[in-house]
């Protein structure tokens, strides 16, 4: 999604030319390119998928649309298997239209996850559920802190469900280092995302994801809690950004790559 200008081949091209080995899914792009095509072309071309994003919302009350969520991610668990990667990441839903009940919704989360792990452990792929930024607790992702993710995920194996560490979304959570230790200690890593926090937001903070370095989060300090925590396995840059989309994305991709390295490594 950090250059969702490029179409899947594209991608995948400039991936082989800048040397970038792993790449991060997400359904839609998979979806209008096709399966079958996505899954050819990025083992034909030596890629990793890192992981798939993403599955979820399963806060509904109605019972239909619970029914229609669960296919949907039984779906997505296929999608992910077929690309070869072991991990789903989870946005787990908002409150329903008209709802206060953020316990309620909570619950549900977790009713929909006993149903779905055994699923997905079937397949070979892992649960990481994300916690987002709180800003998004009423209408995307009513799981807003680690602690909230990891209370959920210990409730099943950590084969089935883990989580996904943000830094967009959990760099102002003086608690989240610890919630990192716990979650390292407990196996329940599944993957690791940068994205840098620019102010002021602009409009719509959905897409406000800044580029690593333009903003307030130390990716090296992140980084480093993850890895003290034992996590080894690839670490994503997901940037939804409408400036970056508007520029030539080959470009942004190879900024972002320098970017990686200058502000984790060096």
């Amino acid at each position: 999604m950090t250059v969702r200008q490029l179409s899947m081949p594209e991608l995948v091209d400039a991936c082989r030319e800048l040397g970038i080995g792993n790449v991060g899914l997400w359904r839609e792009p998979v979806q209008t390119y096709g399966l079958e095509e996505t899954t050819k072309l990025v083992r034909d071309a030596g890629l990793t998928v890192t992981t798939l994003c993403r599955g979820g919302f399963f806060t509904a009350v109605d019972p239909d649309a619970r029914a229609v969520a669960l296919a949907d991610n039984r779906r997505a668990v296929d999608e992910a298997a077929a690309l070869g990667t072991d991990t789903l990441v989870l946005v787990s839903g908002g409150l329903p239209s008209g709802s206060r009940d953020l316990h309620g919704a909570r619950e549900r989360i977790g009713d929909a996850l006993a149903e779905l792990g055994p699923y997905a452990e079937s397949r070979g792929v892992r649960l990481a559920i994300e916690a987002l930024h709180p800003m998004y607790a009423s209408d995307r992702c009513v799981v807003s802190t680690l602690a909230q993710a990891l209370d959920l995920a210990e409730r099943f194996p950590a084969h089935q469900v883990g989580v996904t560490v943000d830094t967009y979304h959990i760099w102002w959570d003086d608690s989240a280092p610890e919630q990192i230790e716990r979650a390292g200690a407990g196996g329940r890593i599944h993957s690791f995302q940068l994205a840098d926090w620019t102010t002021p937001l602009p409009q719509g903070v959905l897409n406000g994801r800044g580029q690593l370095g333009d903003g307030s989060i130390d990716m090296r300090e992140w980084t480093r809690y993850v890895a003290a925590a034992g996590y080894t396995g690839p670490i994503e840059v997901e940037l939804f950004n409408e400036e970056l989309w508007a520029r030539d994305g080959r470009e942004v991709l190879a900024e972002t790559a320098a970017r990686f390295i200058e502000h984790v490594f060096q």
